[in-house]
């Protein structure tokens, strides 16, 4: 039996309080090709830098998601320490099941704070991270937005909308009460840079506290 199957056990050997992170990454046909390539090569510089720092390569807790193809909503890396975390390699093909997917998201975050409770670890609120070329086309998926909202509302997460060019920023914005974020170009790299250097704010942190998040210039960009 791995240690994966034995719920709790990574605990044993790290008490450190948690920062869980969900990446919902749009899997979809559109994606395909160079925006790909990007996001994936994002994915291991958000593993290297996350691993080099000490701190949260033990506290941050990964969890990526995909939404496309026939699957349409795929765990291919469930939670796991950053300091274990081999970024998967997305594959896109095709549609975008968004609401679907951010579902996922907060059952699996409600789910893995009831865990790190049962083990007498302590937690700081978890991010969601969507990010997409397009629009959410499952059905109901304005429901699973409302019920972001709500979370996010009761402080139970913090979720990040990010759109490529071409994105419906409307759709994608109905997943916060933020405004979405719009990447410059195709820069995924300097995305999860940001990303890695917020946890590692965050997990540095007392749970609860208000942390200063470094800014977003490097990827985001000025208007949508």
């Amino acid at each position: 039996m791995s240690h994966s199957t034995i719920p709790g056990v990574e605990f044993i050997d790290n008490t450190n309080q948690r920062t869980p992170c969900v990446l919902v990454l749009d899997a979809s046909g559109s994606m395909a090709g160079e925006p790909l390539a990007q996001l994936n090569a994002g994915l291991e510089v958000f593993a290297d830098e996350l691993k080099n720092d000490e701190l949260a390569a033990l506290r941050v807790q990964v969890m990526v998601i995909a939404v496309g193809g026939h699957e349409d909503v795929l765990i291919l890396q469930p939670w796991t320490d950053a300091i274990d975390f081999q970024p998967p390699s997305i594959q896109a093909s095709g549609m975008t099941p968004l609401g679907q997917g951010m579902d996922v998201a907060l059952d699996e975050v409600r789910s893995q704070k009831a865990v790190y409770d049962a083990n007498g670890i302590s937690s700081t609120r978890p991010w969601v991270i969507m990010i997409s070329d397009g629009s959410p086309n499952d059905f109901g998926w304005e429901e699973a937005a409302s019920r972001c909202r709500q979370e996010e509302a009761d402080k139970r997460v913090v979720v990040f909308p990010i759109g490529t060019e071409g994105a419906n920023f409307d759709a994608l914005g109905q997943f916060s009460n933020k405004t979405p974020k719009k990447l410059k170009g195709l820069q995924f790299r300097e995305l999860f840079i940001w990303l890695s250097r917020s946890m590692s704010t965050v997990s540095a942190s007392v749970p609860g506290d208000k942390v200063r998040l470094p800014d977003t210039d490097s990827w985001a960009a000025v208007e949508i």
